[in-house]
């Protein structure tokens, strides 16, 4: 790939293409802007080599209308408080928003309106992706959170602009291609989270690749279903498709561990119910809502051995207090262990930040669905657009 840093990029305009889809409270303010330190290294060097920068992204999902609860403008205030320099203009594409960036003086940046109140920009509309790239002269792309996804300004900019990695891009592909291919030993992956239906391929890759692959959260709920540990007579439509993938992944594997027990309540959680018990004795109204003391001690056990990990997704309910104690635990362990740490997925970041445990990580994802898509096929399509 080309590396910004060969191209004299002084007094040009610089597209970035960012992932600022932070989360806001009900009053549109930043509750956590892990992303948006992520990439103020890249901005502060565009800053330095007299760029006229040019940031877009998207923020929540406004269905390709104008939600102003979606604007990007709190971002903007937040990155000018952070390095100053920085303006927002309430529109993304057009004349006005052309002239305005024209005007940009050097080492002046510019955050655009959201991507998404344009219904063309996750349907990869060309169109758009060329009206997007009349406002630069060069295209980085630094986003590594959708790099999974096929949208106009992922991989419709490039097409018409001489197209870069940012510098957090370039880390990430790096990181995780080395984690994937020459690990130190023992190599352990933990997954967990909500999200079942992205983590099969995932898991499966992951198997062939760790020495230890140890499992909580939703999905080792269904996995022990699938094995016919845990009772559940009905699967839901949407889980047809992945008990079939389930059943394809190798369950007997000896790297694969999942719990033997676990933090159990009744499945609607509406009753002051809670036990701990064996994966086995689930009853038909029950489900296992945090991984148990057992199953923290088992996985503490294959922890301590590692000397490399990689983990993404609570290993229980972590929104309720009573079921936070597995991924605490765990998550304790990662970082009193003398190993290369990997974290990353939303709900995984979020948990660590909160904490205020992001520097004892080796590296902290920027990308959720993005790292779990390059974990299992390392071609994204947004990677792929640069070369």
């Amino acid at each position: 790939m080309k590396n910004i840093k060969d191209f004299n990029i002084k007094g040009k305009r610089v597209l970035v293409r960012c992932d600022l889809n932070v989360p806001l409270d009900e009053n549109g303010k930043i509750t956590e802007d892990f992303r948006i330190i992520q990439i103020l290294p890249l901005l502060k060097y565009l800053r330095d080599e007299g760029a006229k920068v040019v940031i877009i992204s998207h923020l929540g999902d406004p269905k390709g209308k104008r939600d102003l609860k979606y604007s990007l403008k709190p971002v903007a205030k937040k990155l000018w408080e952070l390095i100053g320099g920085v303006k927002f203009i309430n529109e993304t594409i057009g004349t006005k928003v052309e002239l305005q960036t024209n005007l940009l003086k050097e080492g002046e940046m510019v955050v655009l309106e959201n991507l998404r109140f344009y219904k063309e920009e996750e349907e990869n509309d060309l169109e758009f992706a060329k009206k997007l790239s009349k406002l630069g002269d060069f295209f980085i792309e630094e986003g590594f959170g959708v790099c999974h996804r096929k949208h106009a300004s992922v991989v419709g900019i490039p097409k018409f602009l001489i197209s870069f990695p940012g510098f957090l891009l370039k880390k990430e592909i790096d990181i995780l291609s080395w984690l994937m291919t020459t690990p130190e030993r023992p190599f352990v992956s933990i997954v967990g989270g909500a999200k079942i239906s992205t983590k099969t391929r995932v898991i499966e890759k992951l198997i062939n690749r760790s020495d230890y692959v140890l499992v909580g959260g939703k999905i080792a709920n269904s996995i022990l279903t699938v094995k016919g540990i845990c009772v559940r007579d009905k699967w839901k439509e949407e889980e047809t498709k992945l008990k079939e993938d389930l059943k394809n992944l190798n369950l007997a594997s000896p790297k694969l561990h999942l719990p033997v027990d676990g933090v159990i309540s009744l499945s609607s959680l509406q009753e002051n119910y809670l036990r701990i018990g064996a994966v086995g004795t689930l009853k038909q109204e029950e489900d296992i809502f945090d991984i148990g003391p057992e199953t923290i001690e088992k996985y503490k056990s294959i922890i301590s051995t590692a000397k490399t990990i990689i983990w993404n997704g609570p290993l229980g309910f972590y929104e309720k207090a009573e079921f936070q104690e597995g991924t605490t635990k765990i998550m304790e362990a990662i970082i009193s262990q003398n190993a290369f740490t990997v974290a990353g997925g939303g709900e995984t970041t979020e948990i660590i930040m909160k904490e205020g445990l992001d520097e004892k990580f080796d590296h902290l994802s920027s990308g959720g669905g993005a790292m779990l898509d390059f974990i299992a096929d390392s071609d994204l399509p947004g990677i792929k657009a640069l070369e």
